[in-house]
C-alpha cells in the first residue's frame, strides 16, 4: 500500500458507489417482477424515502438554532437507522398493509438453509483434492479484495480532515477480517466485510467540536495562548463493538424474525444512501463538475500548472477505467476485478507519467497512505529541492484563496467544492 496513490483509491470508491446504484436498482427490478404493479409503485416510494430522509437527516447538525445539539447529533449520527425504522413500519399502517411485499428472507432456526447439509461445518477433509487446490485461485482474488478494501476504507476514514490520532489502531482490523473469513470459509457460509462507504460515514458521524490551545507568538515576541475550534472524530471502540453484536443479534433466534419484516426496496433506499454518502466524499465527483464548469468560471490553478485541459483528461481516464472495470464486474469475468485495481498501481507510476506531465499529476495525484506524490519522491531521489506548488500572493485575488490541492493527501480525499476553497 506505500505505492499506491489516490488514483487507484478515487477509482475503487467511485466503483463501490456505482455498485450500490446497480444494488438498488436490482432491488427494485426484482419488486417489479414478483409484485403486483400498487405495490410496486409503493416499493419505488419506500426505497426513494428511505434514501431522502437518510440524507436530510443527514444534515441535522445545520439545524441549529433548530432543537437541543444532542438531539441534533443523534439525528445525524443515526440517520440511516432512523429512516430504516421509519420505512419498515410504515407498509403495516392502513391500507398499505394490504398490499403484497417483498421482505428480506430469513430462516427460523439457525441452521444453513441448503437442504444437503445439517451442520454448519464443513468437511472438507473428504472433499475431492482437486477441489482443493482449484479454491486457491478464488481464494487469492478474496484475499486481495479483503486487503485493498480494508485499506482503502482506512485511509478514507483517517484522513487530515477527521484529525485522528491513532490511526494504527485501524491494522488490528485486518487481522480481525481475516479471522473471521477464515471461519466463515470453515462454516461454508459466505465471508463478511464492511464495505468502503462505511468507514467515511461512520468517520462523519463521530465528527465533533474540539477546543484546543494553540501557542503562537505575538508582536512583542512574547507568546500567546489562543483557544480555538477544530474538527476532530471522536475516536473510541465502542461503536465498532455494538455494530458487531447488533449483527450478531439479528442474525440469531427470535430477532432474525424481525430482520424477516424489513422490506427489500428499504434495502434499495439504504444502497442508494451509502453509494450517495461514497460519492459525496469523492474528488472525482467534484473534478466532473469543472468538465461542465465554463472555463471563465473555474477555480485559479497554480503557476506550474498551465491549463484544465490535462486535469480534465485524468478525470475522464478514472471514469472510463471505472466503467470498464464495472462492466467487467457484470460478466463471468467479475471475481477477478481486484486484479485490475492491483494492476493500476504499477500504470499509474511507470506509464502515466509518460502521458501527463509531472506537475499536474501532483496537483492531481498523491500517495494514498503517506505524504507527498510521486513526483516529490522522484526529485529527492535526484538531488533537487521539492518543487510541490504552494499557494502564494499570486494565488490570492480579493482575499480568496483558489484551490490547492497539493497540502496533503487529505485534501485530495476529500476534494471540497469552488465555494468551500
Amino acid at each position: 500500500m506505500r505505492y499506491v496513490t489516490t488514483f487507484s483509491t478515487e477509482i475503487f470508491s467511485l466503483l463501490n458507489s456505482i455498485i450500490y446504484f446497480h444494488k438498488a436498482v436490482q432491488e427494485l427490478q426484482r419488486a417489479q417482477r414478483d409484485l403486483s404493479f400498487a405495490a410496486f409503485l409503493y416499493s419505488v416510494i419506500g426505497a426513494i424515502g428511505t434514501f431522502i430522509v437518510a440524507v436530510f437527516l443527514s444534515s441535522a447538525e445545520s439545524w441549529k438554532p433548530l432543537f437541543h445539539r444532542y438531539i441534533r447529533m443523534g439525528l445525524r449520527e443515526y440517520a440511516a437507522a432512523i429512516s430504516i425504522i421509519i420505512f419498515i413500519g410504515l407498509p403495516h399502517v392502513g391500507q398499505l398493509a394490504s398490499l403484497d411485499k417483498e421482505t428480506l428472507h430469513v430462516t427460523n432456526s439457525f441452521r444453513p438453509t441448503s437442504p444437503d447439509r445439517t451442520v454448519f461445518f464443513v468437511q472438507f477433509w473428504r472433499l475431492p483434492i482437486t477441489w482443493v487446490f482449484a479454491a486457491l485461485v478464488p481464494g487469492f482474488i478474496i484475499t486481495v479484495l479483503f486487503f485493498f478494501d480494508h485499506e482503502v476504507s482506512s485511509i478514507i476514514c483517517t484522513i487530515d480532515r477527521y484529525g485522528t490520532r491513532k490511526p494504527g489502531g485501524f491494522a488490528w482490523d485486518i487481522v480481525l477480517l481475516g479471522t473471521t473469513t477464515a471461519l466463515c470459509g470453515i462454516l461454508g457460509i459466505p465471508p463478511a466485510n464492511g464495505l468502503l462507504p462505511q468507514a467515511p460515514l461512520h468517520s462523519e458521524s463521530l465528527m465533533h467540536d474540539e477546543r484546543e490551545n494553540i501557542s503562537t507568538v505575538g508582536q512583542g515576541g512574547e507568546p500567546v495562548v489562543q483557544t480555538g475550534v477544530s474538527r476532530r472524530v471522536y475516536e473510541q471502540r465502542w461503536s465498532h463493538f455494538l455494530h458487531a453484536c447488533g449483527i450478531l443479534c439479528f442474525v440469531s433466534p427470535p430477532f432474525m424474525h424481525v430482520l424477516g419484516l424489513t422490506p427489500t426496496s428499504v434495502l434499495a433506499g439504504l444502497f442508494l444512501f451509502m453509494g450517495e454518502q461514497s460519492l459525496s466524499v469523492n474528488p472525482i465527483l467534484y473534478r466532473t463538475f469543472y468538465l461542465l464548469t465554463p472555463p471563465a468560471e473555474l477555480p485559479k490553478l497554480p503557476r506550474s500548472v498551465t491549463n484544465y485541459l490535462p486535469i480534465h483528461a485524468y478525470t475522464v481516464t478514472q471514469i472510463l477505467v471505472t466503467a470498464g472495470i464495472f462492466i467487467m464486474t457484470l460478466t463471468v469475468a467479475g471475481p477477478a476485478f481486484p486484479i485490475i485495481i492491483i494492476a493500476l498501481v504499477p500504470v499509474r507510476l511507470l506509464l502515466m507519467n509518460k502521458i501527463w506531465n509531472r506537475e499536474t499529476l501532483r496537483f492531481v495525484d498523491a500517495w494514498a497512505c503517506r505524504d507527498g506524490t510521486p513526483e516529490d519522491d522522484e526529485d529527492r531521489r535526484r538531488g533537487r529541492e521539492k518543487t510541490s506548488p504552494r499557494v502564494g500572493a499570486a494565488d490570492i485575488e480579493g482575499g480568496v484563496v483558489s484551490i490547492e490541492m497539493t497540502a496533503s493527501r487529505g485534501d485530495r480525499q476529500f476534494a471540497r467544492s469552488p465555494e468551500a476553497s
